[in-house]
């Protein structure tokens, strides 16, 4: 008696199952597709056939003939429509889904077309983070407008003078080094890097300027000239100048051992604002006395006077973007935002900003301009130039805001 055994062992045939033209087929709608291909023996030639075709379509061809528009020697030029096979599976999906061509134009639109958002994005105004990333306590601060206490290298280091000391705190690591302490006798007033090397300038409460080495932490030279504190520093390459409550600029050449190699006087009260410009063949300099004068590095007497603030000019900008151009603010009684072509000794603009300006800056990056306020907002605020449209006001500090500085990475 013969004795017929069963498996439930179900061993498939990789061949007739063509898993990849599945695959494929499955994302064809299935409206489309003929009932007759559900018997496997009237259509066994005809998926023989399909599949040997396949089978020489590898995943990098399609992209070579279909994507790249390549010729294929084999079969010619290939059209979309000649992909298309038979699914002989029994299991189906029953919703039909994307057809194939739909899905390639997805992809193609995805990878090849400009991204739709990022074009809407770049067309308006940028967002500009209204939340601080990062808060440093700084007890000590002095809340003195002639002062310049804050100031960043090129090395991504924030120094702070902080009554008698230094301190540097460095942004990769948040580290914090005291780089030197004057003493009881004596205050910070001013502190300014160097464009180059590690090196700091110190304007002192006694009128002494002092150069430190932030790397080995030790003083490198004192220079002595002024008869008053040392409100700012300002560098253009190894020659420094400095302002000071005498009225007086003085100018010193770190390659020399001379004290002072210029004496720069027309202020008549605090010099309280000095920056060279970019080019650095012009020295800007704003005092109590609401004057802005404008020298050259060999000047005995201001080249250009404007007149037109009416309080103490503390804050000066010169444009990167624009040869000549001069920023310039006024404190609490004056209040404006003062433009001025030193090419043409004219005056090119003046803007109402309702608050002592305290700080100017341009970004290097794009045209536009940060403004620091004290009396009576406390604000900071973004211009975009020529046009001094607001782009976005930063508020938070409770006290004015009398320093700003920019890192020059």
């Amino acid at each position: 008696e013969t004795t017929n055994r069963t498996s439930d062992r179900f061993i498939p045939n990789r061949k007739t199952s063509k898993i990849t033209i599945a695959f494929t087929s499955a994302h064809e709608n299935i409206e489309n597709i003929n009932p007759t291909i559900l018997d496997p023996e009237t259509n066994l030639k005809k998926i023989n056939e399909e599949y040997q075709m396949e089978s020489q379509l590898k995943t990098s061809d399609l992209f070579k003939y279909h994507v790249l528009d390549i010729e294929n020697p084999l079969v010619g030029k290939m059209q979309p429509n000649q992909y298309t096979f038979v699914n002989s599976n029994i299991l189906r999906y029953l919703d039909p889904l994307q057809s194939l061509d739909s899905m390639n134009r997805q992809l193609h639109s995805t990878l090849f077309e400009p991204c739709n958002a990022l074009v809407q994005n770049t067309s308006g105004l940028r967002k500009i983070p209204k939340i601080p990333f990062k808060v440093l306590d700084a007890p000590a601060l002095q809340d003195d407008f002639y002062l310049n206490l804050i100031d960043w290298s090129n090395q991504n280091m924030l120094a702070v003078g902080l009554s008698s000391c230094v301190y540097l705190w460095s942004a990769q690591s948040s580290r914090v080094t005291k780089l030197c302490d004057l003493g009881l006798s004596d205050s910070v007033t001013a502190v300014n890097w160097a464009a180059r090397g590690p090196y700091i300038s110190v304007g002192t409460n006694s009128g002494e300027t002092q150069i430190w080495d932030c790397v080995k932490l030790k003083k490198v030279r004192s220079i002595k000239g002024h008869q008053a504190r040392v409100g700012t520093l300002a560098w253009n390459q190894n020659i420094l100048a400095s302002g000071s409550r005498d009225k007086n600029i003085l100018l010193r050449d770190m390659r020399v051992s001379a004290q002072c190699i210029g004496k720069l006087a027309a202020h008549k009260q605090e010099v309280c604002g000095l920056k060279w410009s970019f080019d650095e063949t012009q020295l800007c300099s704003g005092g109590n006395d609401n004057k802005l004068f404008v020298w050259t590095a060999h000047s005995q007497q201001p080249i250009l006077k404007f007149t037109e603030h009416t309080a103490a000019v503390k804050a000066l900008a010169w444009s990167p973007h624009q040869h000549g151009l001069l920023v310039s603010g006024g404190g609490t009684a004056d209040r404006t935002i003062r433009f001025w072509n030193t090419l043409t000794n004219s005056q090119l603009d003046c803007i109402d900003t309702g608050s002592q300006v305290c700080n100017l800056i341009f970004s290097k990056n794009v045209n536009e301009l940060v403004s620091t306020h004290g009396y009576s907002l406390n604000q900071i605020i973004v211009w975009k130039y020529p046009t001094m449209e607001r782009l976005t006001t930063l508020v938070g500090h409770t006290y004015r805001v009398l320093y700003l500085s920019l890192i020059h990475i």
